[in-house]
This record gives C-alpha cells, sequence and structure tokens, in this order.
C-alpha cells in the first residue's frame, strides 16, 4: 500500500545522509545490518508521518512536532509497544467480516482516533504530506527537542475526556491540549 512512500524515503534517506567511508554505518555494521536498519527507519519514519498527516496535518510546525514527540515517548514508555508503527496502530483489533484472516481495527478502540473511526486512512493532501515526511525524518533522526514536556497523552481541545482529570497537563499547542502522568 506504501511502497511508493516507502520508495521515496530511500531515496531522500540516501540524499540526506549518503553513503561514505565516513560513515559509522558502513564502518561498524555489514551492509546487510545497515540495510535491515534502514528499512526499520523507514517503516518507523512512514508511520510517524501518517499519524502526524491524520492527527495534525492542519496546524503549526509546533502542533506537528508535539503529535510526534507524543508517539516517541510512548515508544520510552514501558506502557506502550516499542515501535512507532507499534504505537500507532496499537488497539483491539476484530477479524474481517470479509476475510476471516484480516485484522480490522475496531471502531472508537485505538490510541489514536484517525486508525479506527471508520473513515478512509489514505493520504488525500500530497502536498501536506510531502513536508510531514521531511518534519518526520528529522524528528526521526534527532533534529528537533520534545516541545511536550515528556507528554505520552493529548487531546483535541473541544473534547473534555474523562481520562484528563487525573492527568497532570503539561501544554496547549494549537487545537492540542498535552498531558502526563499525575503524580498524585
Amino acid at each position: 500500500m506504501y511502497s511508493w512512500f516507502l520508495t521515496a524515503i530511500s531515496a531522500v534517506t540516501l540524499i540526506l545522509f549518503p553513503l561514505s567511508a565516513d560513515n559509522h554505518f558502513v564502518n561498524d555494521k555489514s551492509f546487510l545490518e545497515y540495510e535491515q536498519e534502514l528499512v526499520h527507519n523507514q517503516q518507523e519514519i512512514a508511520c510517524l508521518a501518517v499519524n502526524i498527516y491524520h492527527e495534525a496535518r492542519g496546524e503549526s510546525e509546533e502542533g506537528k512536532l508535539a503529535v510526534a514527540f507524543v508517539t516517541l515517548n510512548r515508544v520510552k514508555s514501558n506502557a506502550y509497544p516499542d515501535t512507532v508503527c507499534g504505537v500507532v496502530y496499537q488497539g483491539k483489533h476484530k477479524r474481517s467480516w470479509r476475510d476471516n484472516e484480516t485484522l480490522v481495527p475496531v471502531r472508537h478502540g485505538c490510541q489514536f482516533s484517525w486508525y479506527c473511526d471508520g473513515k478512509s486512512d489514505m493520504v488525500q493532501d500530497f502536498d501536506s504530506y510531502e513536508e510531514i515526511v521531511e518534519l518526520s525524518m528529522n524528528v526521526w533522526y534527532g533534529r528537533f527537542e520534545d516541545n511536550t514536556d515528556g507528554s505520552l497523552f493529548y487531546h483535541a481541545d473541544y473534547v473534555d475526556p474523562a481520562w484528563a482529570q487525573h492527568m497532570a497537563m503539561t501544554k496547549r499547542i494549537d487545537n492540542h491540549i498535552f498531558y502526563t502522568m499525575s503524580s498524585y
């Protein structure tokens, strides 16, 4: 489904991080290990980008970064999966009524609402998506600092979820309010 995307990320990654004799990936790892890491990084960047796209594409760069860092903070937390893709697609699943072998997300049973809201997850705005992919690569490769103060949670400012009253608010950025675990 996103094979064109992975190809594009490969090309951009090689442009941004060219292979050379000075590159520690080439010197310290076999080519196969480097290639496996590159593929893993591309998949993680793709998952990060699609999450930012669906959660914050209409927001400022700061808002997009905040969504990215909540995702990465969850990866670092023991309470969530240890990959970006695992965090983004975490949720309840059931067997598809069309194909018993295929698992589909349970509506409203996911960490990120776009994944299981019943709407198409296909990218429609390719200009925004291209910018988000570049931002995602820069976040992945450590070119930005966490602007959420370690937040693990957020919600849109027009909702008032019950769970938020048990959290410590850290920031309000664009249309989202960010939280970390309360220390009481």
